[in-house]
């Protein structure tokens, strides 16, 4: 039976991550890189897809599971009416081995216990060659990868599955330790999963300890910023969008990407999400990868980019995997990384004056890259472009886009006049203006009475809900009161705001449903702050904060009527959006009142 969306909960190793259900099952993790094909790929297809579960054999126990405080080592408590025992998983790396631990521990009685491994390559396609290397240890080799479990329970195989059965008393503990390894590398060596899970506690809760609490919601913040570190790729500062594929934003339906990349558009977000809660090192890791990813030709600047700042997404169907309770395609990479949205180039410019702005040691040719990404947007600018919400459907004007675009001229003029560095000012001046002036011109509908999705049309789009957000106007102008109201009207839904609607088929999907998108929600409550709305702001975050599962995660969309998350799981953009606006709340100086005072 699938399980929802919500039923799971993540742990990784900063290189990639895994999903793990409340049923004990990993159904999703890909090695060695949160991009790589998964050997655990049930989440998208079935079991014999791959798949690791540990549970009691006793039907329909009860089930309660946290985090550890501070970390990202989860525990699973299984109560039966023979007993409880609790399921310890975490991650962990070592040189270019990984290993995935799980520790069974008995709290009370004793507990009858089942053990299923499918080990699978290459998203479940492949079924490798498995041998015993004693009765303890099983490898299984299929070409460049190999995987290797180690337990003190005897193994045994039987229909391409590794089972074991156990019980396990009060005070007993077990382990398993699976090892992921190239197949022409040496044998990895057996380490102990007690000390592995002690030492992964141990330095997660020293990282977390950085953590500047502000206000009644710290522990949310630091849920979200722990998550957003999970998503990091340790080597490079890169932070995925999320670590899955394909999961849907409307089950059934056609809308389903691959997150496994690292978007600019999330950058701005990023950084004030990791200053605000005292991350500098993460903050100034994510600044030097973004400074990586876009050096060169500003012409061939994406808008996203591979954990490593790889630039080749190239996007393709698996027809072998039925999908998420059967939304197809499954898609993996993203043809997303080779449009035009112009956005981006305030994201990057805004990014790096905020950085500069708060202390963030800039960069040697970090000014020179602005200026030659200003200078190729001078030119580009009045093109349509494909927009926020990476649409299939054809170019047009977005609003948003023409928004963002101001925001990097913006930033650009304030770094010449606040920090002295050299450029044309004057020139910079004058097209802000003209930007701006062609927003307020040609965005603003009198008839919808708001600011619109694009030039000409009468749709609305939650995007704008970020034009007091970045300063381009304040949140108490009448257009902005009005446009605020009409996406009251129009686009929130069981009190969540939608995107747009997708019955315009501006997407070019052909309509179909999608749940209510999480980070408009907080753009929302964001505005209602600035509006002086408080108890409105305060409300809508409680909602949101409702929204989590039991260990505090948050997927890309929510479906209010049927009450369940939706999308790629858990999202970097929902938990950045959670943590500034937790920090707008609780600070006349965060996040949104900074950017609004540009």
């Amino acid at each position: 039976m699938t399980l929802l969306i919500e039923d799971y909960a993540l742990i990784g190793n900063n290189a990639t991550a895994a999903l793990v259900g409340r049923n004990g099952s990993i159904d999703w993790l890909g090695f060695p890189r949160f991009d790589s094909p998964a050997c655990f790929a049930s989440l998208l297809g079935s079991k014999w897809n791959g798949r690791w579960i540990i549970t009691p054999q006793s039907e329909h126990p009860k089930v309660t599971r946290h985090y550890r405080q501070g970390t990202l080592v989860l525990e699973t408590e299984f109560s039966t009416p023979e007993g409880s025992v609790v399921l310890v998983d975490c991650m962990d790396q070592r040189s270019q081995h990984q290993d995935v631990v799980r520790l069974v521990r008995g709290l009370r009685g004793r507990v009858a216990m089942q053990m299923e491994l499918i080990m699978r390559f290459d998203y479940g396609q492949v079924v490798p060659w498995v041998r015993s290397l004693d009765k303890n240890r099983i490898q299984a080799i299929a070409g460049a990868e190999r995987l290797m479990i180690d337990s003190p329970v005897e193994l045994r195989g039987e229909d391409l599955t590794t089972r074991a059965e156990f019980e396990i008393a009060e005070g007993q503990e077990i382990p398993f330790v699976l090892t992921w390894s190239p197949s022409y590398a040496p044998l990895p060596n057996p380490k102990p999963a007690k000390e592995i899970v002690a030492n992964v506690t141990h330095a997660w809760q020293k990282w977390s300890s950085q953590h500047t609490p502000k206000g009644e919601y710290s522990e949310a913040v630091l849920r979200s910023i722990i998550t957003l570190k999970a998503l990091t790729d340790h080597r490079t500062g890169g932070i995925v969008a999320a670590p899955t594929t394909s999961l849907p934003e409307g089950v059934g339906g056609v809308r389903n990407w691959d997150y496994r990349f690292c978007w600019l558009r999330d950058s701005t977000f990023t950084l004030y999400a990791l200053l605000e809660a005292g991350f500098i090192d993460e903050a100034k890791a994510w600044r030097d990868w973004l400074l990586r990813a876009v050096a060169g030709d500003p012409a061939q600047m994406q808008i996203m980019y591979g954990v490593a700042g790889e630039r080749r997404l190239t996007e393709f169907e698996l027809v072998e995997l039925y999908g998420y309770e059967g939304s197809r395609p499954v898609r993996i990479g993203n043809a997303a990384a080779a449009q035009l949205q112009l956005d981006v180039y305030g994201e990057v410019l805004d990014s790096l004056y905020l950085a500069r702005n708060k202390g963030l040691r800039k960069s040697d040719e970090s000014w020179a890259l602005q200026r030659e990404l200003v200078e190729h947007l001078e030119k580009i600018w009045p093109e349509p472009d494909d927009g926020i919400w990476e649409i299939r459907g054809g170019r047009r004007q977005f609003t948003f886009s023409k928004v963002m675009a101001w925001v990097a001229v913006d930033r650009a003029v304030r770094t010449i006049e606040e920090f002295g560095e050299q450029g044309p000012l004057e020139r910079w001046k004058r097209l802000r203006s003209e930007i701006h002036e062609d927003v307020c011109r040609l965005g603003f509908s009198r008839h919808a009475q708001a600011f619109v999705q694009y030039f000409g049309s009468t749709e609305l789009d939650a995007s704008v809900l970020m034009m007091p957000l970045v300063g381009f106007l304040p949140a108490r102008d009448p257009r902005m009161l009005s446009t605020v109201a009409a996406i009251e009207k129009s686009l929130l839904h069981d009190g969540f705001v939608a995107r747009y609607n997708t019955g315009s088929n501006v997407d070019g999907l052909g309509g179909g449903d999608e749940g209510v998108f999480l980070a408009c929600s907080f753009w929302l409550a964001d505005n209602y702050i600035l509006q002086g709305r408080h108890e409105d702001a305060r409300n809508l975050f409680e909602q949101l904060l409702a929204v989590r599962n039991d260990v505090g995660l948050l997927s890309e969309e929510y479906d209010p009527k049927e009450r369940r998350q939706l999308g790629n799981f858990p999202q970097a953009f929902s938990h950045l959006a959670l943590v500034n606006t937790a920090h707008n709340l609780c600070s006349a100086k965060g996040p949104a009142h900074h950017r609004a005072c540009c």
